[in-house]
């Protein structure tokens, strides 16, 4: 009786104790989405990625950079030049104003002695306004043989009346550069220049663009496959009502964007970059990069930003590692700054391996805080919450982290192609969705040239003046 009962005993605790395990996981995956839900009612653009138009106006958080406290005072630097309108050597007109009487007397000063002049420059807009030129084409008959010939029109007569390459390239450039909507466009043409365009033309022109830009895209692409490193970045776009997404490959000098139905790496292939490149990929971190087998180099400021938001939820008087990681990865930066002003290729080896024992004191710090909740017996790995997320990424890609840090060529963000992939948020938001698909490809190839000829220096009119005469401008070869 009594071993029946040890035996029953033993059962009902075993299973309680297996109950209470089931329990405990169940409670540890709770605390963890609490703790996420609530990172994620204080994220805005100060500590996270969200754009700041997507923050709450009545609780917006007043604007603080992630950089520290240089003790400079704001405003311009002791010692830094100035930035004032320069008065021109050769103005384009002289007007010289002559007093007619005197100020004291009132008699007539017309042959009175010039002692001198004060001078005064007036920078203005003249009268722009369209300018018509009617071009005739002559027959002539051969006195000899008795052949008509006829003069060739130029290239931008097109028909009996046509805009020329100046109107198609502010048109382009109102619609690919300065994100106007089509009928703002075509009122601001009309008011400013007197060109009363129809808003079907001016819908037409970056697809008649983009049809001219295949050897400057073909050579774009080629440029970044053998760029030693390059920066990538997608993001949402509705297109027709469903979403597709927009990625970027770009450099200081190149960006091309295209567009794909996902973020994967079938999407990203689509671009033609990444397959054949080679250099460095800079990215934040999103999986499909993975599976390009290139060295990589995880964007520092979402961490900055990450490591900001969890000091803010976390009791940052017990758990100070989120803190003294982002301060770390600042003052790494700031030692390669000033590594590269003082004109070295790399930082020491005692500097490197203080900061790699550093960093990883801090991971060790992270996971005794934010231990990985235990599994479950269920399919799959259980959840780690905010922290341990970011824990688990900083811990298994340090080199991907710190590789700005022995490689100098490397940035220490892709903040390129953030500025690059906010462009396509901006159009959106401005002139709202694309109606159909040629359309955003249209605009992304146009966005692509003026872009890259941005990055070079190159007025956006005048390339565009030149890719609406059939000779659109092309970057180096090297």
């Amino acid at each position: 009786m009594s071993e029946s009962f040890s035996v029953e005993a033993e059962a009902v605790i075993a299973s309680l104790h297996a109950q209470l395990a089931e329990r405990d996981a169940v409670v540890a995956a709770l605390v963890a989405r609490v703790e996420e839900l609530e990172a994620r009612l204080r994220r805005s653009s100060r500590n996270s990625s969200q754009p700041p138009s997507s923050d709450n106006p009545f609780t917006k958080p007043p604007p603080r950079s992630l950089r520290g406290k240089t003790g400079r005072r704001p405003g311009k630097q002791p010692g830094d030049r100035g930035a004032r309108l320069e008065p021109r050597v050769e103005p384009d007109r002289v007007q010289t104003h002559v007093p007619d009487r005197c100020a004291g007397c009132g008699d007539d000063l017309s042959l009175a002695e010039v002692l001198g002049e004060r001078r005064r420059q007036v920078f203005d807009l003249p009268p722009v306004w369209l300018r018509v030129v009617e071009h005739r084409a002559q027959r002539l008959r051969c006195r000899c043989c008795g052949v008509v010939s006829t003069a060739a029109f130029p290239v931008e007569a097109r028909a009996a009346t046509c805009y020329g390459p100046g109107v198609a390239a502010l048109g382009a450039y109102l619609l690919g550069r300065q994100h106007l909507p089509v009928a703002r466009a075509a009122e601001l043409m009309a008011d400013c220049l007197g060109a009363p365009v129809s808003t079907g033309w001016l819908a037409g022109l970056l697809p008649a663009a983009a049809a001219d830009l295949g050897p400057f895209t073909a050579r774009v692409r080629d440029r970044l496959q053998s760029a030693p490193v390059a920066h990538f970045d997608e993001t949402g776009a509705r297109v027709a009502g469903k979403l597709w997404w927009v990625h970027v490959a770009c450099t200081d000098t190149l960006t091309l964007y295209h567009r794909a139905p996902s973020r994967g790496s079938k999407s990203a292939d689509l671009g033609g970059v990444l397959p054949g490149f080679t250099g460095v990929a800079v990215h934040d971190g999103l999986s499909s990069y993975r599976g390009y087998q290139v060295p990589h180099q995880l964007c520092n400021a979402h961490h900055l930003r990450e490591l900001t938001a969890l000091d803010e939820v976390l009791d940052n008087t017990t758990i100070t590692w989120p803190k003294q990681t982002a301060e770390l990865l600042v003052e790494i930066h700031t030692a390669v700054t000033n590594a590269k002003a003082a004109g070295r290729t790399a930082l020491t080896a005692r500097q490197l391996t203080g900061y790699r024992r550093r960093y990883r004191a801090l991971i060790a710090q992270g996971w005794a805080a934010h231990p990985p909740p235990p599994r479950t017996g269920r399919a799959g790995r259980p959840k780690l919450g905010v922290a341990g997320s970011l824990l688990r990424r900083l811990d298994r890609y340090q080199d991907d982290v710190l590789r700005f840090a022995t490689d100098f060529t490397v940035p220490f963000d892709n903040n390129q192609a953030e500025r690059d992939i906010r462009m396509i948020r901006l159009q959106e938001k401005i002139s709202t969705s694309w109606r159909a698909e040629h359309g955003i490809d249209a605009f992304l190839t146009v966005r692509s040239y003026l872009s890259t000829a941005r990055k070079h220096h190159r007025n956006a009119l005048a390339v565009l003046h030149e890719l609406f005469t059939g000779t659109p401008w092309l970057p180096a070869t090297t």
